[in-house]
């Protein structure tokens, strides 16, 4: 086949997939497209904003604006505190969404609008006429801003993913995909930046008021514009039950996201590795203060270390199927840790105007590194949040973000450990005044003490690297577990959603086919692999060298079907088992003393359960259910004493739910009023207008007391859950139970909602081709119709 050919198949496989995803897959080729673009404008965005985040070291603040070390780090002590309350705030509202356009997407666009106004802002503020207690107040009151309106923005778009499909291998792929282009938006930027502040300042001046106010609002405008691509063309998909409704409160989710190990893993590394970007500003200094080179030439140098980041995302989705996840953060931040000592000769060598280049050959192997591991940070972080739902029922995403502000207090303690060194080696007051200078940064411009700090830097990063990969030895959710855990969640969902009667057909179909794949899988013994038998064949011809790989490739896939199917069997027969029918007698007596009885039910002590085997990963979470449901009776028995004296009822469901219908009727009556007041100004209609606008605000007072009683309900609904939450999760488990015993009945739908899903896909299919052929027929007659005009 030769390239022209496999670009029309491209294209034709382009269009087919346009809005209908791949067999097998959950995202169509136009919402991969529009998150890669949308995505890459967010990067646009903050690259201007993360130069205005406080942070130790920042040379915009610290130097251009002209704030000092020690109040720049008081200022950003205070911004950080700030983004406590603000970022618990963040995981509640993510957490607790009940929109229908999903729990990212609305705020890429109402987070979007307030971060580039306040982005704008900051730009266009008057530094230059401040003193700098003056210039301290106004950063650091954009930064309390920044933390809640920028962060939900930056979070949202690095969350999405993470609820745009549940298989770990296309997300990993995606997220390929969407770091190639995204990544074009910083490599745009710093291209461009230095040509652009030298025909602004005429000096090679990055870090200039005057560049700042003219450049970034243009890259500001120009992001947030790409970025609503990603609220228009994108959808949401969660693994969960139709019905399901988000019962956890603030504490529950925090306590259950702390027990998470593969969270702690991923976190501990980044806060261990606080070093590991200490030599970063090199090659950025070796331009401002050594004049290693030209603008243009810088450019070309910041071109070419952006331009790193693109072969690690082209390779990144073969090498995660080739070695998993664990062994290629394993092996970036090993390859990471050499290059990095590279640098330590490099940097000691003579002629800075060579030094810049040699620095840059170990930069874009550095990058390429790190880049590795940065490619996979989203995938597993949704990784993680569905093993978080798979052990404790409930999707949590917000949360996770609430928890990571440890890492906030973390970042706070050890961010002072950088600038203390560079102090240490001469950054400093005292030695900038001995050399004549005034600002502590123009110590740079002394070539012993730029080696000698740079030096201290690289080391820095080295021990930085080292401590960061530690944790990932300890990482072991592996790829084939984490389709294992997706297919029971599916599982879970089908049967609560026909428990329900809101069971659909393709949901029918899928998770049918995963149970009977797993039946026919689960008492086959695994093969044994041999590689060598593979490299064998080669002595015999080619075509069994072919033969033996496909044997080889397909004795992999029955093991790995083997042991997924040992997850869904466990997952079937979870109420034959012995601790299944353990689990069943204790909720039977918790739901048969009823509410006001289910506190006196001996469900054993605390000590007891702390006593259960933990050996196994199984028994690991045996002890966990059995330590929680001691905990739960004990908690409920002292909520219900305390708020429940007289006896504690069933929360009215219906209700609540019928609050929230109420509100989506007000905001439709309220979204039509608003159309009829604006066609009555237009039409000059004073009268209508006046009763247009009392009808308006009617509507809204009465939103605003639904709303309030919403609030009210929520409260009552949250303290309902705390205090019977063990006689809920008995009731749920029984119901449970009583779904998984018509498995039959589900599989009598099987053939009718396959033959209905097959049908619904091919007529997908069908009318994309008619709309291809009839855009073709269109293209072609428009042709004619020039070819005959021509020819007139």
């Amino acid at each position: 086949m030769n390239v022209k050919q496999k670009i029309v198949n491209g294209l034709d496989m382009l269009r087919l997939y346009w809005k209908t995803p791949p067999y097998g897959r959950y995202m169509n080729f136009k919402e991969i497209v529009s998150l890669s673009v949308g995505s890459m404008g967010v990067k646009f965005v903050t690259y201007c904003v993360q130069n205005m985040i406080l942070y130790v070291g920042n040379t915009l603040i610290g130097n251009t604006i002209g704030i000092s070390p020690s109040k720049l780090y008081l200022i950003y002590v205070i911004a950080i505190a700030s983004g406590f309350p603000l970022t618990t705030l963040r995981a509640n509202l993510i957490d607790s969404a009940r929109s229908k356009k999903g729990k990212y997407r609305p705020y890429i666009l109402t987070m979007g609008i307030p971060t580039a106004l306040l982005a704008i802002g900051f730009c266009w503020m008057p530094y230059d006429s401040m003193v700098e207690w003056q210039k301290c107040v106004v950063v650091l009151l954009f930064n309390i801003a920044f933390q809640f309106f920028y962060n939900f923005f930056y979070d949202a778009n690095e969350s999405i993913l993470n609820v745009l499909s549940p298989n770990t291998i296309e997300r990993s792929d995606v997220c390929s995909i969407k770091t190639i282009i995204d990544s074009f938006a910083p490599t745009i930027a710093n291209a461009i930046l230095p040509v652009l502040a030298r025909l602004i300042t005429g000096e090679n001046k990055l870090y200039d008021l005057r560049v700042m106010r003219l450049v970034y609002p243009a890259f500001i405008i120009l992001g947030l514009l790409m970025s609503i691509l990603i609220y228009v063309n994108t959808e949401e998909k969660i693994v969960q039950a139709k019905t399901h409704v988000h019962t956890m409160r603030f504490i529950d989710a925090l306590r259950a996201v702390a027990r998470n190990k593969y969270f702690w893993i991923i976190s501990l590394a980044g806060w261990l590795g606080f070093l590991e970007n200490s030599f970063a500003n090199i090659i950025g200094w070796l331009y401002n203060y050594q004049n290693a080179c030209e603008a243009g030439q810088y450019s070309l140098i910041t071109l070419i270390s952006g331009n790193a980041s693109l072969w690690p995302m082209m390779f990144a989705p073969f090498m995660i199927r080739a070695i998993g996840k664990r062994n290629m953060l394993v092996f970036s931040n090993l390859l990471n840790i050499m290059f990095i000592l590279v640098m330590l000769p490099i940097i000691n060598y003579g002629d800075m105007s060579k030094i810049i280049w040699l620095l840059l050959v170990c930069v874009f192997v550095n990058t390429m590194a790190t880049q590795l591991g940065h490619i996979l940070t989203p995938s597993l972080n949704a990784d993680i949040r569905d093993y978080q739902q798979y052990i404790t029922g409930e999707r949590i995403d917000g949360m996770f973000v609430a928890v990571g502000l440890i890492g906030s207090i973390v970042t706070m303690i050890t961010s002072s450990v950088l600038p203390s060194i560079q102090e240490h080696y001469g950054l400093n007051e005292s030695v900038a005044a001995s050399l004549g200078y005034s600002n502590v940064y123009d110590v740079l411009y002394n070539t012993d003490y730029f080696r000698s700090i740079c030096s201290v830097m690289v080391v820095a990063s080295v021990i930085g690297a080292a401590l960061n990969v530690l944790p990932f030895f300890f990482y072991d959710l592996t790829e084939l577990r984490q389709k294992a855990m997706v297919q029971v969640l599916k599982i879970r969902a089908m049967f609560e959603d026909f428990g329900n009667n809101v069971l659909n057909d393709a949901a029918l179909v899928e998770t049918i086919e995963i149970i009977e794949e797993a039946k026919s899988y689960v008492d086959r013994t695994p093969h044994v692999l041999n590689k060598k038998e593979v490299k064998a064949a080669k002595k015999d011809g080619k075509d069994a060298y072919k033969q033996a790989k496909a044997a080889y490739k397909e004795k992999k896939s029955d093991n790995e079907k083997i042991e997924i199917a040992q997850f869904v069997m466990r997952e079937m027969n979870r109420f034959e088992s012995a601790q299944g029918k353990a689990d069943v007698a204790v909720a039977k007596q918790l739901v048969s003393a009823g509410l006001n009885g289910f506190t006196g039910v001996d469900v054993g002590s605390l000590a007891d359960a702390k006593k259960l085997p933990k050996k196994t990963q199984e028994e690991k979470e045996i002890r966990n259910a059995a330590i929680e449901q001691v905990r739960g009776v004990a908690v409920a028995k002292k909520l219900i004493a305390k708020y429940y004296p007289d006896g504690i009822s069933e929360f009215d469901m219906d209700s609540y739910e019928k609050l929230f219908a109420l509100e989506a009727e007000k905001d439709t009556e309220i979204k039509a009023a608003i159309a009829a007041l604006k066609q009555a100004r237009e039409a000059n209609d004073s009268e209508l207008a006046a009763a247009k606008k009392e009808e308006l605000a009617s509507l809204k007072r009465v939103r605003s007391e639904i709303k309030a009683e919403i609030k009210r309900a929520e409260k009552q609904y949250s303290l309902y859950n705390r205090a019977a939450k063990p006689y809920l999760a008995a009731k749920k488990l029984l119901i449970q139970q009583e779904n998984y015993r018509h498995y039959d009945e589900i599989y009598a739908q099987y053939e009718e909602s396959k033959a209905r899903v097959e049908k619904e896909y091919a007529d997908r299919l069908a009318k994309d081709a008619a709309e291809k052929a009839a855009s073709e027929e269109y293209a072609a007659k428009l042709k004619a119709e020039k070819a005959a005009k021509k020819k007139k």
